[in-house]
Order: C-alpha cells, then sequence, then structure tokens
C-alpha cells in the first residue's frame, strides 16, 4: 500500500501543484509574520536595553494618555545635581526630551518622518549608551544651533550650514545644522534634533529650570535595584516614577507593541484567509481525485487493501503534500519577512536583513499550519475514498458518486443557517454594543458554515437562472457550458466557495465603511457649524502660537479653541473609568450644534460643572446636579458639577468614552501647559468664507503641518481615515481571489481530464477548438459569478447587521455601495475567464483518436 500510495502521489503530482500553492501561501503568510514580528522584537529589545541608564526618574503620570493632550510632563533639572550626591551613584544629568516638535526646511517642507513616528527634538548629552555619534560637524553650541540625524538629513537633503525653523511648544526659533549624529543601532523610524542642553530646555520645554527625567548611572559594585531604592528614598516615591533599564526597555517595548501588533496580526490575516480559502481548494482537488480513481481504488479492494488502508493511503498523501508544502511556505516566507524589512528600511527603519530572528516556534508553527490544513482538508475525502466497494471496479469512474443526495447537507445546512439567523436577528435587536457584537461575530461564522455547507442545493437554482441567457447567446455551445456546471454540485460549490469566502468578507466591510461615511457625512453636517476647523494633519495639538496667528488673521471673526486631556472619574457606582475629555469656549454653540437632555452650553462650561453623555449618565447613576470626583493629568484632583447631559450621538460626541467635556478655563486650572487640538473659525462680517480661507492659509503656510479644512475637506479627511480599513479588506480579497483563482483552474483542469473521453467524441462530432475553449471558459464564468453572488449576498446581511451595531455607537445612516458590488460581479466573471484559459486551451489540444481511446 505504501508503494501504491507513492506511485499514485508522483503520478498526480501536477493535479496536486495548485493544492500545495494554497498551503505555501497560508505558511508563508504564517512564517512571515512570525519571523518579521520577532525580528523587530528583538532589534527593539536590544536598542532599548543599550541605550536606558541604569536608573530613571520621571514625572509620576497617572493616567494613560490615549489622545496627545500637547502637556509635557516635567521635574525640576536640579534633581540631578541632588541625585549625583546619593551614595552608589556615579553620575547623574537632566534630559530634556519631546515628541510634539515640527521642524521645517527654508523651503517650508517639513524635516521628519512621513510614516507617522515622531519628530524628536532632545539634548545633546552623549555618553558610551547614546544611540548615535557625532560624525559630521561639531556639537551645537548656544541657541542658534542644533545637530541632525544622518538618515533625516538624507532623506531631506540637509547639510551643515541649513537653517531650520523649529516649532515647538513653547514657540517657534531658527537654528543653524552645525553637526550630523549617526545612529550606531537601529532606527526606529524617528527624526531626531539635538540641542545644547540649556536651549533645549528653554526653548523646548520653556522653562530652563525643568527637565523631562533624571537619568542615573550606577557606581560599580552597585546593582540597578539597590541604586532604585536609594534615589527614591532620597526622593520620596510620591512625585516621582522610577525605572531600572530592564524595566525602562520594558516600558519602552510596551509603548511600541501596539504598533508591532498590528503588523504581526494584520499578517496572521492574511494567513487565516488565506488558510481558509486553501482548505476549500484541497477539499476540492482530493474529492475530483478519489472520484477519477474510483476505479482504482476498487480494484485495490477488490485485491485485498481494506478500508483503513485506503483512508490511510489518502492521508499519507496529504501528508506529503502539506510536508512539501509546508517547506516551501517556510522558505518563502523568510523570503517575505526579508522583503518586509526592505520595506521597513526604505521608510527609515534601519534593521538588518542579517539579524533575522527565526526561532523555533516559526518552523513549528509553518509545519502545524501546513500539514494540519492537508490533513484536515483530506479527512473527508479520505473517508469517501474508504467507502469504495470493490464493485466499483466495474462502474464508470466518470459518473461514480455524482448522483449521491444532498438530503444530509440540507438538514445539518437548514439547522446552522437557522442558528445563524437567530443570532444575527438577536444582534439587530440588542440595545447593548458588547452583547450586540457577540450576536454578530456568532452569527457571521454560523451563516458562512451554513452556506458552505448548503451551497451544493443552491447550485442548481441560482445557475439556472445565472446561466438562463446562455444557450439563447450560444446556442449548444452554451447549454453544454451550462449543465457541465450543474453536472456535480457538490464540486461547483466547493469550488465556488472559495471566491465566496472574500466577496463576503469585502460586501460585508463596504456596507460597514460605506455606512460609516454617511453616517459621519450626516454627523457633521448635523453638528459642526463653523466655517473652517483648523487641525494638525495628524491630529497632534499645535502650539499657542498657531491660534493666535489665526486670531490675527484678517477676516477671522470668532475663533473658538478645543482641547483634549486624559481624566479619570470616580462615578456614583463606584467604577472608576479613564477617558479623554474635551475642553472648549464658552462660544461653542456658535460653531457647534449640540442637542442636550438637561441644561444648556453655559451650564456645562461654567467653572466646575462639566457635562456629560445621557446614556453614560444613566448607566453609572449620574445626574444632573451630582458632584464627580476628577483626576487630571500629573495627579491634581477635584469635584465638578455635572451641569449638563447631552443626547448626541456617541460618534459625534465631544471626547471618548462618557462624552465629557467643560470650559478651557476649568482644564486650564487643573491641569495647565496643554495645546490646543482644533480651532474652530468663522468669518467676520464684510468677508466671504472663501477670502478668509485664502488668509488662513497665507498665515499658516509656516506651519505646515496644520491644515484649513471646510465642511467637505472634513468629510474627505473622515474617508480617508475609513478607507485605510477598507484597503486591508481589499488586500485580503486580492489573496482570497488568487487562491480561488487556483481553485478553479485545479477544478476546471482536473474536469478536462475527467471528460477526457465526452470531449473527444464531441471533437468527432464536429465541437470546433474555439467552440470547446468558449465552453469551458462560460463554464468557468458562471462557477466564478455563481460564487460572488453567494458571498456578496452574505456580505449584503453582514453589513447591515453591523450598520446595526454601529447605530448603537451613533452612526445611523445605512449605505449600500451598489457600484462597488457590480464591479465585483464583472470582476467575477472576468476572474472566470482568466481562470480558464489554461484549461481550455489544453483541452482544445487533446488529439481526438486518443481522447476517444482514454479510458
Amino acid at each position: 500500500m505504501l508503494k501504491a500510495t507513492l506511485r499514485s502521489f508522483l503520478a498526480h503530482k501536477g493535479r496536486l501543484l495548485l493544492s500545495a500553492l494554497a498551503v505555501v501561501l497560508s505558511v508563508a503568510f504564517v512564517a512571515g509574520s512570525l519571523i518579521f514580528s520577532d525580528t523587530l522584537s528583538r532589534t527593539f529589545d536590544r536598542l532599548f536595553a543599550t541605550t536606558a541608564p541604569d536608573v530613571t526618574v520621571s514625572p509620576r503620570e497617572t493616567l494613560d494618555e490615549t489622545v496627545p493632550s500637547g502637556m509635557t510632563a516635567t521635574l525640576p533639572a536640579e534633581l540631578a545635581a541632588r541625585v549625583a550626591a546619593i551614595d552608589g551613584v556615579a553620575a547623574a544629568r537632566s534630559d530634556a526630551e519631546v515628541e510634539n516638535i515640527t521642524v521645517v526646511d527654508d523651503e517650508n517642507e517639513t524635516v521628519g518622518p512621513t510614516t507617522g513616528a515622531p519628530t524628536i527634538g532632545t539634548d545633546w548629552n552623549p555618553d558610551e549608551r547614546s544611540p548615535v555619534e557625532l560624525t559630521s560637524g561639531h556639537a551645537p553650541r548656544g541657541p542658534a544651533e542644533a545637530m541632525l540625524d544622518s538618515e533625516t538629513a538624507d532623506r531631506k537633503d540637509v547639510t551643515i550650514g541649513d537653517t531650520l525653523s523649529v516649532i515647538a511648544g513653547p514657540g517657534s526659533f531658527k537654528v543653524e545644522v552645525v553637526g550630523i549624529a549617526t545612529f550606531t543601532t537601529t532606527n526606529p523610524g524617528a527624526a531626531l534634533l539635538f540641542l545644547d542642553p540649556e536651549t533645549a530646555r528653554e526653548k523646548l520645554l520653556g522653562d530652563a529650570k525643568a527637565a523631562t527625567s533624571i537619568s542615573v548611572d550606577a557606581d560599580e559594585g552597585v546593582s540597578d535595584a539597590q541604586l532604585k531604592q536609594r534615589v527614591a528614598a532620597a526622593l520620596g516615591t510620591d512625585t516621582y516614577d522610577y525605572r531600572t533599564a530592564d524595566e525602562q526597555a520594558e516600558s519602552d517595548v510596551e509603548q511600541l507593541g501596539g504598533f508591532l501588533d498590528i503588523i504581526k496580526y494584520v499578517m496572521l490575516g492574511f494567513a487565516g484567509i488565506a488558510t481558509l480559502v486553501g482548505i476549500f481548494l484541497i477539499v476540492n482537488t482530493f474529492s475530483m481525485l478519489i472520484a477519477q480513481r474510483t476505479r482504482e481504488l476498487g480494484l485495490l479492494r477488490a485485491l485485498g487493501a481494506d478500508r483503513r488502508q485506503v483512508r490511510r493511503s489518502v492521508l499519507t498523501e496529504a501528508l506529503l503534500l502539506g510536508l512539501g508544502g509546508s517547506t516551501l511556505g517556510l522558505a518563502t516566507g523568510i523570503g517575505l519577512a526579508a522583503g518586509l524589512i526592505e520595506l521597513m528600511n526604505a521608510l527609515g527603519m534601519n534593521i538588518k536583513s542579517s539579524e533575522m530572528v527565526i526561532g523555533w516556534g516559526t518552523p513549528v508553527a509553518a509545519y502545524v499550519v501546513g500539514v494540519g490544513v492537508t490533513f484536515v482538508a483530506a479527512y473527508l475525502p479520505a473517508r469517501r475514498a474508504a467507502g469504495v466497494s470493490p464493485m466499483a471496479a466495474l462502474a464508470d469512474a466518470e459518473i461514480a458518486g455524482i448522483g449521491r443526495p444532498l438530503r444530509t447537507r440540507a438538514i445539518v445546512g437548514g439547522v446552522v443557517a437557522a442558528l445563524g439567523a437567530a443570532a444575527l436577528v438577536g444582534c439587530v435587536t440588542a440595545s447593548e454594543t458588547g452583547s450586540a457584537a457577540s450576536l454578530l461575530g456568532l452569527g457571521i461564522i454560523l451563516t458562512l458554515l451554513a452556506t458552505v455547507i448548503a451551497g451544493p442545493l443552491l447550485v442548481r437554482p441560482v445557475i439556472r437562472v445565472l446561466g438562463g441567457a446562455f444557450p439563447a447567446l450560444f446556442g449548444s455551445v452554451g447549454r453544454m457550458s451550462q449543465r457541465n456546471a450543474l453536472r456535480n454540485p457538490r464540486r461547483t460549490g466547493a469550488t465556488a466557495a472559495a471566491l465566496m469566502v472574500g466577496l463576503a468578507l469585502v460586501g460585508g466591510m463596504s456596507v460597514a465603511s460605506a455606512s460609516m461615511s454617511a453616517s459621519f457625512d450626516q454627523q457633521i453636517d448635523e453638528t459642526l457649524g463653523a466655517d473652517f476647523v483648523v487641525q494638525n494633519g495628524n491630529f497632534l495639538p499645535f502650539p499657542q502660537e498657531v491660534t493666535e496667528a489665526v486670531r490675527d488673521t484678517p477676516g477671522a471673526g470668532l475663533v473658538v479653541r478645543s482641547r483634549l486631556t486624559p481624566i479619570a472619574v470616580r462615578l456614583p457606582d463606584g467604577d472608576r473609568v479613564e477617558t479623554t475629555a474635551a475642553a472648549y469656549d464658552p462660544q461653542l454653540d456658535e460653531v457647534a450644534t449640540i442637542t442636550y437632555a438637561q441644561g444648556d452650553t453655559e451650564n456645562a462650561l461654567a467653572g466646575g460643572n462639566l457635562a456629560m453623555d445621557l446614556d453614560f449618565a444613566r448607566d453609572h447613576g449620574v445626574r444632573v446636579g451630582s458632584t464627580i470626583p476628577v483626576e487630571f493629568q500629573g495627579g491634581r484632583t477635584t469635584e465638578l458639577t455635572v451641569g449638563a447631559l447631552t443626547d448626541q450621538d456617541a460618534a459625534e460626541g465631544f471626547g471618548t468614552q462618557g462624552g465629557l467635556y467643560f470650559g478651557l478655563d476649568t482644564l486650564e486650572e487643573f491641569a495647565p501647559g496643554g495645546q490646543d487640538s482644533a480651532l474652530y473659525v468663522n468669518a467676520g462680517s464684510g468677508l466671504s468664507a472663501d477670502e478668509l480661507r485664502d488668509n488662513l492659509e497665507r498665515t499658516l503656510d509656516p506651519y505646515p503641518q496644520v491644515q484649513v479644512r471646510d465642511l467637505a475637506d472634513y468629510k474627505e479627511l473622515v474617508h480617508d481615515q475609513i478607507a485605510v480599513l477598507l484597503y486591508l479588506v481589499y488586500a485580503l480579497l486580492g489573496l482570497a481571489i488568487v487562491i480561488a483563482v487556483l481553485g478553479v483552474v485545479n477544478t476546471l483542469a482536473l474536469s478536462v481530464v475527467e471528460r477526457t473521453r465526452e470531449i473527444g467524441l464531441l471533437r468527432a462530432i464536429g465541437l470546433a477548438r474555439r467552440q470547446l475553449r468558449r465552453m469551458i471558459r462560460l463554464e468557468s464564468v458562471v462557477i466564478a459569478v455563481f460564487g460572488a453572488v453567494l458571498g456578496l449576498a452574505l456580505g449584503l446581511v453582514w453589513g447591515v447587521c453591523t450598520q446595526q451595531v454601529l447605530a448603537l455607537q451613533g452612526m445611523n445612516a445605512l449605505a449600500i455601495p451598489w457600484g462597488t458590488i457590480v464591479a465585483v460581479v464583472v470582476g467575477s466573471a472576468v476572474v472566470g475567464v482568466v481562470a480558464a484559459l489554461l484549461p481550455a486551451l489544453r483541452a482544445s489540444r487533446m488529439n481526438v483518436l486518443a481522447a476517444i481511446a482514454h479510458e
């Protein structure tokens, strides 16, 4: 049996090649994502471990800042002298470093990364742990000199002697580049501008006596933990945070962890789609191969092979396919990881391919996925093969298994579909976002399974409709192509299922994203009343001088400021909620429309008051007049009175969780030093909006990081943000289509082999080569469109249910992108044509007499 299995595998290696490609793609994305993320993690671990001081003293941060507020926490720079006198301290120095600066060259172009990494302004205070070294020019001396990192200088064509403008929180200033520093380790993608220590404190922090942290080096023989205890004992534990080198490195890695996880999970998402679609392809391939080998398997049974041996034979072939595909996939994954590393290098990161990390878990995961996928996918066909009777050796292999009833599929598919429909109905009727989202996920999984199980039952009614015009348009060739697709519903259903999965995902996400865009458009129209919004391009806060420049712009009338700040509120039910609150000028009503359930804007923004979302207040037992303890960044606490409850949709709320906001005077009292995140500007009397826009753009020309947006621009910005998610879905669709095309090609190629004698007879009675190719193309097109119709129908249901979940967050508009849906259907027909090219060409080149004599 082993010898027969190996010969059978080698005999069908060409037919199994396309299935192996599905395994290769699945394994490649799994291996590539693990290698790439492990390499990044190891690189940054090494960077942070080698650059962190023995002990770092920093201001105590009591709240997580999920949205930038523009506040820079500081401590007294003179602490460095106190720390240096502590027993066991070899050296201590104050550091001044901020990440919210903008650097502009003499052509008014931003000098900094375009990938979202920060532009960091810091003091030049080198030691043996510094990640950079001076390689040309000299260190900055005095307030008019600066040094730039070499990668930013090369990328932006900055040389020694150039003048740069630095836009920092305390104000703008000009510097001359006098030196270039080169990274000795990985550059995480940031741009670094170095100033002398005194200038850094004064220009970046606005206080020559302030610092952002104290770096402490230990004497020989003193451990980091011991040094940390001594420094904490000397300075006290209430005001400052203390971290050893390992703790600081771990903290830095955690801050970067979200970015690394996004990359990892996106790639694993591709691997998941490839695996799921690949399963359909492998099941179909093995099912067809077993159907074509019915007589061969019958002969084996007649010669004495039992069911277990036949099943084991088929699973051994799957194991060989999985091992081969996994090996190729692992090699491809290494190449994919290398390509991603080069891409990151092109974006500004300095990661060496020679330092690629391939941990023991990567090949284990690769082979588990590759072998597991093929083994699971081949199990049902193997069981079917084990059931072949010895009498099948006398049967016609071409019709074996075609007529088996689909009653079991109908029952199982119906039950699963009913459960899935119930979950989706529950999702639509749920009133809590969490439970609705859970029911949505369950409903999506169950309805997908139901469609896969019951797909063959839908083949005949749907394809009769889709191919109904074929006989009229293409005559007998069209009729035969339609009947070929109907001949084996299981095969047609499995082939179309691969395409269905990808298109269902795209259909659902397209409806969801279009609904989000329409909802935001509606909310912006209803809420935003200002002529223009001035904002940073990446939503970061901007310095006060930008606000002053806007106020001084000719024709600018009312200017309302908006700031964001992290806070924690202690609610009457005992919950402590950390969220982001907003603060506004008193004239908020003149630039925004807010719906209040109780109170008004005057009460909301009055000193000592705050506003809260009505639903959030109900959930936590809050009403107008309630006194809420509030904690601000830096540990300052107070009690604020609820002056108003808003009945806004959460998506348009003025904040995040809870929709909390208050007056700017309140924020300045308890959390001073923040920066504005947006300005709402109305034109003054006698000036048109277009004229004001021209004036604003001229005023803000020295600040290229800030944009002027009207209502249409604001909508476009929201659409662009949503489109990022949609592009990812389209990329997943592309991968699913690639594998689906392989599946259609494989099915048609095996089908041509299966129908060799039939094709020979058709050619013998006068069917031309061109007609034969057209017949196979039409068959491929109708299968592809069938998969598209099922996928889009399923995706539309998912999308509508997703929109109902979003409606609980205030996104009430339902929009269906009919243009995208029509494009997908047309694209599916094109996919069918492309997939049929090689099988049709092969069929048309068959020798007629040899085909007729084929057994």
